[in-house]
């Protein structure tokens, strides 16, 4: 189990590049789990969100402390550029 700070916010990140291939980063036992597809992933995370291309699992408080602090569009594009 993850140790967090009162207020902290843990995230599971996943970019999907294919049925069963996927770039994942974070724990577990995270707060709220990000999905997005790698064709998706160059948009802003909001915007995703909001036109369903970004779907998440668990806390939308948590959700939207990462999208607002930039955290998401960033440990996004950052699995999507995967080598």
């Amino acid at each position: 189990m993850s140790s967090k700070k009162k207020g902290d916010v843990l995230v599971q990140y996943r970019v999907q590049f294919g049925k069963s291939d996927e770039a994942i980063s974070g724990p577990d036992d995270a707060d709220v789990v990000v999905r997005i597809a790698s064709k998706d992933a160059a948009a802003d995370p909001s915007l995703a969100f909001m036109q369903g291309k970004l779907k998440a699992e668990g806390s939308t408080g948590a959700l939207f402390k990462v999208l607002i602090s930039g955290e998401a569009a960033s440990e996004i594009s950052r699995l999507a550029s995967r080598p």
